[in-house]
């Protein structure tokens, strides 16, 4: 048997490992050689922002919790690395999964290859070209020292190429996330405020925010909302507000009327607010590709994107940080001038079996085969 650690540590993990347990779990059922370890390094203690998605998406209870909790990214970084080393020393595996650009990602990686661990980097060779952005230092130490890359698109792989990756170690697969929304997309279900604050399908917005350059001053911040608040036209505006924009909120004070703030979703319930929304205002990453695929439009409130096939392919536009260019975006999407969009390449829910068929041929010899 050869023995995968499957590390999670933030909410953004957990969507793009639970279709690889299952794949690996159908694997082993079908008398294959592979086995898992999944490694939760507790980056994400709080049940709103983790236990509620190991509940939805049926992933199993960690066989290894690290409970490293809150701190500083350095005292994070730290905390993991010594955490996971002490787990390999004394359980070894063959091999370390990392998923994503999280400081869990990073720092697993480092202590698995410091030990001799290949490591394999699911949704590696993203680039936003942004280095104040944390997630950017992530992918960028986390592909430098990655043996074998599982990547999303064929930017992804010119990334890499680029950085002086061979094609013999890079593995075009899709995107794990995909599978995830394909494998549940008939669970989502309402949230319990839908009623009460009166929603309907395409009557409403959902607004995602926590990058620091939009929410970290609060002036700032008030700005950006207001100019949210006038360009959706008086509709609701559902905002879950992620920890670290709470804090600048309770700064702020007075918010625009139809801005109602929620608490963070669980997948099913934050997904069934996407895919019937009239449009996505965010900040974030992963969830343009959710809207790609659901054909929902997305404006994108920064200036680069990791995942520009959403862009050239999908639904998504980035309207950059300046509050003054959302409106002309806004009244394009009211005069029903937005995009269409389409699907990128193999974001077809498949990801996770064509991800764990690479594994076995690159950790089971033919003679372990039989």
């Amino acid at each position: 048997m050869k023995t995968i650690d499957i590390i999670a540590g933030a909410r953004p993990n957990f969507m793009k490992i639970a279709p690889i347990i299952r794949a690996l779990e159908s694997h082993r059922k079908a008398g294959g050689a592979l086995v898992y370890r999944l490694v939760h390094t507790g980056q994400h203690y709080d049940a709103r922002m983790s236990g509620d998605f190991f509940t939805q998406l049926g992933i199993p209870e960690p066989q290894v919790n690290l409970e490293v909790g809150s701190g500083t990214q350095a005292e994070q970084t730290a905390t993991i690395m010594v955490r996971y080393e002490k787990l390999l020393l004394e359980a070894p595996s063959d091999v370390c999964l990392v998923v994503g650009d999280v400081t869990s990602t990073m720092a697993c990686a480092i202590a698995a290859q410091k030990l001799g661990v290949p490591v394999a980097h699911v949704e590696a060779g993203i680039r936003s070209g942004d280095w104040s952005m944390p997630e950017e230092i992530n992918r960028m130490v986390t592909d430098s020292i990655t043996n074998w890359f599982f990547t999303t698109s064929e930017v992804a792989n010119e990334n890499l190429r680029r950085s002086g990756v061979g094609d013999a170690r890079i593995f075009f697969v899709g995107n794990t996330m995909i599978d995830t929304l394909l494998a549940n997309f008939e669970r989502l279900r309402p949230p319990a405020f839908w009623d009460e604050l009166g929603l309907t399908a395409g009557e409403y917005f959902v607004l995602t925010l926590h990058r620091p350059a939009n929410v970290d001053t609060a002036d700032g911040f008030a700005t950006l909302l207001a100019a949210i608040g006038e360009s959706t036209r008086g509709l609701p505006t559902i905002f879950p507000v992620h920890p670290r924009t709470a804090k600048t909120l309770e700064a702020i004070g007075t918010l625009p009327a139809n801005v109602k703030l929620v608490d963070p979703q669980p997948y099913l319930e934050f997904n069934y607010l996407v895919k019937n929304a009239r449009a996505v205002i965010t900040d974030s990453g992963g969830i343009t590709e959710e809207t790609t695929v659901m054909r929902v439009p997305c404006l994108t409130l920064r200036d680069s994107t990791e995942r520009p096939e959403t862009v050239t392919v999908g639904t998504n536009e980035l309207i950059g940080t300046d509050p003054a260019k959302l409106k002309p975006a806004m009244d394009r999407l009211f005069a029903g001038e937005w995009k269409k969009g389409a699907i990128p390449e193999k974001w077809d829910g498949q990801t996770a079996t064509r991800i764990v068929a690479v594994l076995e041929q690159l950790l089971v010899t033919p003679a372990q085969r039989g």
